[in-house]
């Protein structure tokens, strides 16, 4: 392993920086998409800059970049890129297909096809700059682009739904960052008598270095603020108005971005300030906090599945279930709590983006979004009915899956300190366990409803992420469990 690394660096150019290369490489993929009329040039340019995102990100796993005060490659953030970078890109190979069909049916026009290319690059630079920002200012700027980015998205067919949906999205999602950009003024004011005015402080290395010297008070209402602010991006209860409405509207390859990368990038903003209140002896403990809101988000959605009509709206709600997941087990933190956390992210990622996809190709297949008029799907459509079954005995936490590894840790890990939370936690999953098995049986093993012609879809980008979660339920690699020891201890 070692050879081959040496070799693949000496192979490459010394100017090459594959941390600006997935900053670069997005942003200008994004203005040469905007001129291109043609749809498959543009699609194939979209594969491409993804792809050579993808490397990139890869590449900082042999040769970690050198940080400075913008950018920063840390235990933290490295495998979060790499993530981000590789659904960029099966989202990209699905949307090739996906856009090709809307095209034909007229739901969409050429001009909007260059928008919608050129967006997608410009979305994936937000979400990469967030990830590598070491400047908590540049970082809030970086998620705020990325939410705007999308909120175009969400209102591309210009209908009276996803207009309302776009603009539900960027008046709440508007609040939320206001609310994310006050606590971070506050941490600046926390940092400044301690490292002095200036881009200082802001650094996120700088700070983490002097956190047991800033003021704990400024520290713990910032962190208040921040959670209000980055929680209504993560899509958590009561924040979470925008999130079911977006995802319904929007194109899937955007709900399965939204579902599988943003509300990741807004979560990773977060936990960036936990650590900092970790490192901080007097500061409060933000366990409680995480803990009440994951768990109102848990059950509230896991209610909230029993009555949704639309597919796309039902595993919207789902997204916020499995949030509420993460942010329990980061509350209950420790080793373990921390550990499932992280796993928990990667995995509802991999899953629900992999969902999203399949679900895409059914809604077009069906002409509707209605899972009353889709039933039947294993004998009218038997690749996408098995694939979605797949999809959901993943993201219900069945083994050998991963989601079942990580919420498994999570319950072990609160049945040993918090019994009664355990108890209302486990009442949450089995709520939502029973919602998704409901609404399955009669989409993909009911009787056949709507038409049953073939389909032309790319199934290759949803089975290559569930055959992830699959063998990561199965085994994990030990590099990996031992980065997500690594950072699980930093978190606190």
């Amino acid at each position: 392993m070692n050879l081959m690394a040496e070799a693949i660096l000496a192979a490459l150019p010394s100017w090459f920086d594959p941390l600006l290369g997935i900053l670069l490489i997005p942003l200008g993929a994004a203005a040469i998409l905007a001129l291109l009329p043609g749809y498959r040039v543009s699609a194939g340019v979209n594969i491409a800059a993804s792809l050579i995102s993808l490397a990139c990100a890869a590449t900082m796993l042999i040769a970690r970049p050198q940080s400075h005060a913008f950018l920063i490659v840390d235990d933290f953030n490295i495998v979060f890129i790499l993530l981000n970078t590789f659904i960029a890109f099966t989202t990209s190979v699905f949307s090739a297909s996906y856009i090709a069909h809307e095209l034909e049916t007229g739901r969409l026009t050429a001009w909007h096809l260059r928008f919608y290319h050129a967006m997608f690059q410009l979305m994936m630079f937000g979400m990469n700059l967030a990830l590598a920002a070491n400047n908590i200012g540049l970082m809030w700027v970086a998620v705020e682009l990325a939410t705007l980015t999308t909120v175009l998205m969400v209102g591309i067919y210009r209908t009276h739904e996803a207009l309302e949906a776009a603009w539900k999205y960027f008046i709440l999602g508007s609040v939320g960052i206001a609310l994310a950009l006050f606590g971070t003024i506050l941490v600046y004011l926390a940092a400044r008598p301690v490292v002095g005015e200036g881009l200082d402080a802001m650094v996120w290395t700088t700070l983490v270095a002097h956190a047991n010297g800033l003021d704990p008070s400024l520290l713990n209402i910032a962190f208040v603020f921040l959670l209000l602010g980055y929680g209504t991006k993560v899509g958590l209860a009561p924040l979470h108005a925008w999130l079911p409405d977006a995802h319904a509207e929007s194109p899937t390859p955007i709900s399965a971005v939204l579902s599988g990368l943003l509300l990741n990038v807004a979560l990773y903003a977060l936990l960036r300030f936990k650590i900092l209140l970790a490192a901080n002896s007097a500061a409060i403990a933000p366990g409680p906090l995480l803990i009440g809101l994951g768990l109102l988000s848990l059950i509230f959605a896991g209610f909230m599945l029993y009555r949704r009509r639309d597919i796309k709206r039902m595993f919207a709600y789902s997204s916020i279930e499995h949030m509420g997941i993460i942010v329990f087990a980061f509350g209950m933190a420790g080793p373990l709590g921390n550990l499932a956390g992280l796993l928990q992210m990667t995995m509802h990622s991999l899953t629900k983006s992999a969902i999203f996809f399949t679900v895409g190709h059914i809604s077009q297949v069906k002409g509707t979004q209605r899972m009353a008029d889709m039933g039947g799907l294993t004998t009218s459509h038997p690749f996408l009915g098995w694939l979605l079954v797949a999809g959901v005995a993943a993201i219900a936490g069945l083994p050998p899956f991963g989601v079942f590894t990580s919420e498994f840790l999570i319950v072990t890990t609160t049945f040993a300190r918090a019994p009664w939370l355990a108890v209302l936690f486990v009442f949450g999953l089995l709520l939502a366990f029973g919602a998704l098995l409901l609404r399955l049986t009669d989409v993909a093993f009911g009787e056949v409803k709507g038409p049953a012609g073939p389909v032309s879809a790319s199934y290759l980008p949803a089975v290559a992420h569930l055959t992830l979660v699959l063998a990561a339920g199965i085994w994990l690699p030990p590099r990996l469990v031992a980065w997500f020891e690594h950072v699980a201890a930093m978190l606190g």
